[in-house]
């Protein structure tokens, strides 16, 4: 089962999922994710993972870092995804990095070849944002790449985090 509920950001409405215990995914209304329908039919604003979850987003959203992970699950997922959404946890608050960084960082650990663009596969697939920071990471010479919740909402993420927006461009 999969249960719902809604978290009104600065920046638009967040849809927050869970299968009852875990945090299965966070992304912006824009998103379209989930009908209206489904969402009102299976909100429980009263699970835990979402008293979690609506903790850390307060907190982020207060230009603050949370201190804490809500407990995630990546269901069905590669072992490569996996790795890049670890790799996307450990980006520091307030930071970036570029896909071709992490192809680098796999590729040293891994000893395999591994591409800028299977990186950004990965990271779109990515269905906890903001918690899995994948809006910090950035395309080649320091451009904003795609961004599932819209590169609007990339900036601004950024922006809670006081990251220098001049020195990036689309």
């Amino acid at each position: 089962m999969h249960y719902y509920c809604l978290y009104h950001s600065p920046l638009g409405d967040i849809i927050i999922e869970s299968d009852g215990e875990f945090l299965t995914s966070v992304c912006f209304d824009c998103q379209n994710i989930v009908d209206l329908e489904v969402l009102q039919k299976n909100s429980n604003k009263e699970l835990s993972i979402f008293t979690q979850t609506k903790k850390w987003l307060d907190i982020y959203f207060s230009g603050k870092e949370p201190d804490f992970i809500p407990p995630l699950s990546f269901p069905e997922v590669s072992l490569f995804r996996k790795r890049v959404w670890e790799i996307l946890l450990e980006i520091p608050y307030g930071k970036t990095i570029t896909y071709g960084e992490i192809a680098k960082q796999i590729e040293k650990e891994s000893g395999k070849r591994v591409s800028a663009q299977a990186v950004g596969g990965a990271v779109g697939h990515n269905k906890i944002a903001i918690i899995v920071p994948c809006h910090r990471v950035m395309g080649k010479n320091r451009r904003y790449t795609g961004y599932a919740g819209g590169i609007l909402n990339k900036k601004g993420l950024l922006k809670f985090e006081g990251v220098n927006l001049n020195k990036f461009h689309e």
